[in-house]
């Protein structure tokens, strides 16, 4: 399913196929980082993470940045009430920054050319329409189109259409999936970044020193290695969201709600 996806993107079915996100490369970070994994709809075990992260936000010095690691809608329940947080000002001092995931990507191609085969609706995207109140589909395209655009806001549409495929700083990289070895940062395509996965091997995707921090493949329990963390810790199946608070003086610590 995943695979036929991306080659439906990468086929150019949607302007989602050609058009390449921006990515973000700044000189310097903050003092502290806090880095989210998957959300896929689950907005109460969201809520719940964000009071832990700005708890332990409001106890620490310096400059914060809350980094959110992609894939917000799908599977869960409630992928509308996601973006409707994500849109809203962080009730802490910290500055959010909201990457793109592929199903960010593959709702977007949907929303574009819309249809009632369209592949997102197996991939999760039922469950999305279902939490804007859509659990029927008219068969006729431009119908179709019209009740999307009516019960799906604008500023949802120009949320996901402006979420950056990468954020760099030195020493770290933070993407929804991953980097592609020897390929330098500011020529990662899109379609990796939103898709890649680590191999089979566990070896860091990205070998020249630079750290990763992504979500993308589920995972038991946060992973912390030499050259990428992992965290995603499939919250729509087990019920946990994870973040990883990385500091300037301190060890990397994990932050989890159930």
């Amino acid at each position: 399913m995943i695979r036929s996806i991306l080659d439906f993107l990468r086929g150019g079915a949607g302007t989602t196929a050609t058009a390449q996100r921006q990515k973000l490369f700044f000189e310097g970070g903050p003092d502290h980082i806090y880095a989210v994994g998957d959300v896929h709809g689950c907005d109460d075990l969201l809520g719940r993470l964000e009071d832990l992260i700005f708890e332990d936000c409001r106890r620490r010095e310096g400059t914060k940045w809350l980094i959110m690691l992609g894939d917000y809608v799908d599977r869960g329940p409630k992928s509308a009430s996601v973006i409707d947080r994500l849109i809203a000002k962080p009730r802490a001092d910290i500055k959010r920054f909201c990457l793109a995931g592929n199903h960010e990507d593959v709702m977007l191609d949907f929303l574009r050319n819309p249809s009632r085969d369209h592949q997102w609706l197996d991939f999760g995207g039922r469950e999305t329409l279902y939490s804007y109140g859509l659990h029927k589909l008219p068969a006729s395209r431009p119908a179709l189109k019209n009740l999307l655009q009516s019960r799906i806001p604008d500023e949802h549409v120009a949320f996901l259409e402006s979420l950056p495929s990468m954020l760099s700083i030195p020493g770290f990289c933070f993407v929804h999936a991953g980097l592609r070895d020897g390929v330098p940062l500011a020529e990662q395509s899109d379609a990796d970044l939103l898709w890649l996965r680590p191999s089979a091997s566990g070896k860091a995707v990205a070998t020249n020193g630079i750290v990763t921090i992504h979500g993308h493949t589920p995972v038991a329990r946060v992973e912390v290695g030499q050259g990428r963390v992992n965290v995603d810790t499939g919250a729509f199946m087990s019920g946990i969201l994870s973040a990883v608070r990385l500091s300037r003086r301190s060890a990397p610590e994990i932050i989890q709600c159930s």
